[in-house]
């Protein structure tokens, strides 16, 4: 298939979504587990995200922040390399970009997960970004013709 190659990394990153689900509750359930248990009924009913930001560990939400930063641009990433594979423009270069953004969000995710230090975790954010803007580009001069 003509511009395949564009899908590898785009199943590497969701195949390294689920590793941050998995990372995720594998540090989110022992530290709810440590939570002061209440007596009065349904007090652990219907909790939301924003309730265990205030009860768990940073360390701990580290992990479920870049979880669900993995639902937000790389949405964008994957309908243009959807794009790019459609019109035969997922190969050579395009790839290479590819996988430049997935390894960039790789690293923002390790780093988001343990480190957290913000300037750092930007840079990798702001250099995926650009990755995803090139890959952009090249969609629209694919599609619109521009030469």
């Amino acid at each position: 298939m003509i511009g395949a190659a564009i899908l590898e990394p785009v199943v590497a990153l969701l195949a390294w979504t689920m590793a941050m689900w998995v990372w995720m509750y594998a540090a989110r359930i022992p530290a709810i587990r440590r939570l002061p248990q209440s007596n009065e009924p349904g007090a652990d009913v219907g909790w939301t995200g924003a309730k265990l930001e205030g009860l768990l560990p940073r360390e701990v939400q580290w992990k479920a922040h870049n979880y669900n930063h993995l639902h937000e641009s790389p949405t964008v990433f994957y309908a243009v390399a959807l794009v790019l594979a459609i019109v035969g423009q997922g190969d050579g270069l395009n790839a290479t970009i590819a996988w430049i953004y997935v390894g960039l969000r790789v690293a923002h995710s390790i780093w988001q997960a343990t480190v957290n230090r913000v300037m750092v975790r930007f840079a990798l954010f702001a250099l995926s970004s650009l990755a995803l803007i090139a890959l952009i580009v090249h969609a629209a001069v694919a599609v619109f013709g521009w030469h």
